[in-house]
């Protein structure tokens, strides 16, 4: 008679658990004798079976999963609150050609930015500097994980030996991890719903460089979630004053009535690493100031 032998029976929370895992009975399932039965898609269990999983009935499913596998996997590694740096994937590093330029003018364009590139590698190192007093569990960067100026904040992690994370999304064009992001760290996603949330679940601050289509809408998705009060003030520093203002107006649309005049200063423009840091340090000293007094009042 077979019997479970289990090497630990204590499960990593340490909870009592003699019952046989899906681990256990996906090795053994795996070696049954091959009969039309067992080999037919019918006899799979249901949690390793890929096409059972992206049938349309299992879309909340796959949700669920996109949304508890990222969390579970920070939650172990202790991480608290992350620093997120949005921006284009076109803006080459210093030096390096436009790739994306698709005529002159976006070459000529493209290669200027890529003075963001640096100050997004600047300001990722900052960031990891303060990560690393504090055992890499707060500040630490997130990217979107591509090219760009994403490349550039894991880069700047990396330069100082500091863990960052990547969140990925399958496009219709191949879009590989850059190679700064940390592997354990680095994650791919099918809905773009779950992963704006795992953008914005610990963020401590939002960053934003000149970028395209996508940069606005994690923009646009960021400054509506804190007008609305669904998310907490937090800082929400623009890049390049002169491109967020020739591109947007904001002040237009606080005037036509459609947003308030107060709404406006939500986000804040800087140019250089340096200030986008002052103005995190200066916001958390203000605030564990606050919460002081409160606790003393």
């Amino acid at each position: 008679m077979a019997r479970l032998k289990k090497k630990n029976l204590r499960r990593k929370d340490g909870v009592w658990d003699p019952l046989a895992d899906s681990a256990q009975d996906k090795h053994r399932a795996a070696v049954v004798p091959q009969t039309p039965q067992s080999a037919h898609p019918a006899y799979r269990l249901a949690y390793v079976d890929d096409d059972f999983l992206c049938r349309e009935e299992l879309r909340p499913v796959r949700l669920q999963l996109e949304l508890l596998k990222v969390e579970m996997m920070l939650a172990e590694r202790g991480i608290k609150s992350t620093v997120v740096m949005f921006g284009g994937a076109r803006i080459p590093a210093p030096g390096q050609e436009a790739w994306a330029a698709r005529n002159e003018t976006q070459r000529l364009n493209l290669e200027a930015a890529s003075v963001y590139y640096d100050e997004a590698r600047k300001f990722a190192r900052k960031c990891s500097e303060k990560s690393a007093e504090l055992g890499f569990k707060e500040y630490v960067v997130v990217t979107g994980g591509g090219p760009g100026v994403m490349e550039a904040g894991n880069r700047g992690a990396a330069d100082v030996g500091a863990p960052s994370i990547g969140l990925n999304i399958v496009l219709p064009h191949e879009q590989a991890p850059n190679p700064y992001v940390t592997p354990e760290l680095s994650f791919n996603f099918h809905y773009f719903a779950i992963r704006k949330m795992h953008f914005l679940l610990r963020a401590k601050a939002v960053t934003v460089f000149p970028g395209g289509f996508g940069t606005l809408d994690e923009l646009f998705e960021t400054v509506t979630l804190m007008q609305t009060g669904r998310m907490a003030l937090v800082p929400l520093i623009l890049f390049g004053k002169e491109f967020w203002r020739r591109i947007i107006d904001f002040d237009a649309l606080a005037a036509f009535g459609t947003i308030a005049p107060g709404d406006v200063e939500l986000m804040q423009f800087v140019e250089t690493a340096d200030e986008a840091w002052d103005i995190i340090v200066k916001f958390y000293e203000k605030l564990e100031a606050e919460q002081a007094a409160a606790a003393l009042a």
